[in-house]
């Protein structure tokens, strides 16, 4: 009888995780390309990945930008506040739709960075990106 309950529970286990990872939804981790352009200050990579119209919030500046212009304004800023470290703060949202929260540390001051990410495609998309001076 013990063979027979071993093979249960091993079965009852492994159905368990199959179960969890086919319940897993990409959207719950960001592209290492978006982050690391996000910590170098590369705002060429970065607008790979912003929507063909995207929000965009930086410092007092808050407009809707195609996906060029939006490059310009985000590459504008980095010329200015060079990233020295990024750290993540929050996460969250439902499937199609995730934002994160960063703290983005530049040698002159910090800023809190959120961005609202949707899958389109099977890719990451950033539709709105704010960057905002934080409050200490």
């Amino acid at each position: 009888m013990k063979p027979i309950r071993k093979a249960l529970l091993l079965s009852l286990f492994l159905f368990a995780n199959v179960l969890s990872f086919a319940g897993k939804d990409d959207t719950s981790k960001i592209s290492d390309e978006i982050l690391s352009s996000l910590k170098m200050g590369n705002a060429k990579i970065l607008a790979t990945y912003f929507n063909q119209n995207i929000e965009l919030v930086i410092l007092d500046n808050s407009n809707v930008y195609s996906k060029a212009q939006a490059e310009q304004v985000v590459a504008n800023f980095f010329s200015k506040h060079q990233p020295e470290r990024l750290t993540e703060k929050h996460k969250g949202g439902k499937e199609g739709a995730q934002y994160y929260i960063y703290t983005l540390k530049t040698k002159q001051e910090s800023f809190r960075v959120y961005m609202l990410i949707r899958k389109t495609k099977g890719k990451d998309v950033i539709h709105q990106l704010r960057i905002e001076k934080e409050e200490e």
